[in-house]
């Protein structure tokens, strides 16, 4: 912004030294021009400081976060929902694949999407999560 300014400050100058006279039409615009570009630059200047205290605070605030997070999670919990694993199952009526996600299969009935029918399949034992591996998760 700095540069701006001096380049402003220049042109104010340069008009000076040529002795441009404001009371005529263009004299009062070049005047103009110069004046809204100042008032421009100071507008900017203050947009521009407001802005490094916002980042400032916004650099304090995810600090802040990041300490509470720090706090309150693991650093080695895994924040995998079963609920979010998708897993196929083939209907033994039709072969068609149908998608499920971990909640659905431990809580509801699976039916066909093609042929209605109801896909009747048993969980290892101990294993809720349905990737036959017999864990307790």
């Amino acid at each position: 912004m700095e540069n701006i300014g001096e380049k402003i400050a220049y042109l104010k100058g340069l008009a000076e030294g040529l002795k441009v006279d404001e009371s005529t039409n263009e004299g009062k615009i070049i005047s103009g021009i110069l004046d809204v570009l100042s008032q421009m630059h100071d507008y900017i200047v203050e947009i521009d400081d407001d802005l490094a205290l916002v980042a400032e605070e916004v650099e304090a605030m995810d600090e802040d976060l990041t300490d509470l997070e720090n706090d309150f999670y693991d650093e080695d919990e895994e924040f995998d929902d079963e609920d979010d694993d998708m897993y196929e199952i083939v209907c033994p009526k039709c072969g068609e694949e149908v998608s499920v996600d971990g909640e659905t299969l431990e809580n509801e009935d699976i039916y066909c999407p093609s042929c209605k029918e109801k896909i009747e399949f048993e969980l290892p034992d101990g294993c809720s999560c349905g990737c036959d591996c017999g864990c307790d998760d």
